[in-house]
């Protein structure tokens, strides 16, 4: 199966590509490595959920926003590919959490992104991957993640 047709049978739909509001591009080649700039869960309707971890927001809610936030970093990638199936690896991706100081458990939030890119993408959706903790993300998002993949010749 692609990884177009592993969505669609998860039921998933890829968002629109957002523009960005600042002077940065939301993806960059470097050779046959693709760099996608950070990502958010952002809604159909442009907003995002507000809140913090160990605050506003449980786990489980933030892992649903981390795996929202893999969609979008799917759809940046296909912008940028044309088709999901040239993504030979995902090599790296940077999770960074909107959490109170005392908040500990980071990775199980960017699980929903690093679960998801598994599902989609099979073996070259695992990853290395760091999952840290912010005062504070843009629009008060509770993740933010991006990413680094390897792109087939």
């Amino acid at each position: 199966m692609t990884p177009e047709q592993r969505l669609a049978s998860l039921g998933l739909v890829l968002p629109p590509v957002p523009v960005p509001v600042a002077n940065y591009v939301p993806y960059r080649f470097a050779g046959n490595l693709l760099y996608l700039s950070g990502q958010g869960p952002k809604r159909p309707d442009g907003t995002y959920r507000a809140g913090r971890l160990g605050r506003d927001i449980s786990i489980d809610e933030a892992y649903q926003e981390a795996r929202l936030t893999g969609l979008q970093l799917l759809a940046v990638a296909k912008a940028a590919l044309g088709d999901l199936s040239r993504i030979e690896a995902v090599v790296k991706l940077l999770g960074m959490v909107n959490a109170e100081p005392d908040f500990a458990d980071h990775p199980k939030v960017i699980n929903g992104c690093s679960d998801l890119l598994v599902e989609v993408l099979g073996e070259a959706g695992r990853h290395a991957r760091s999952a840290v903790g912010m005062g504070s993300l843009p629009n008060r998002m509770a993740v933010e993640i991006e990413a680094i993949l390897l792109v087939k010749g």
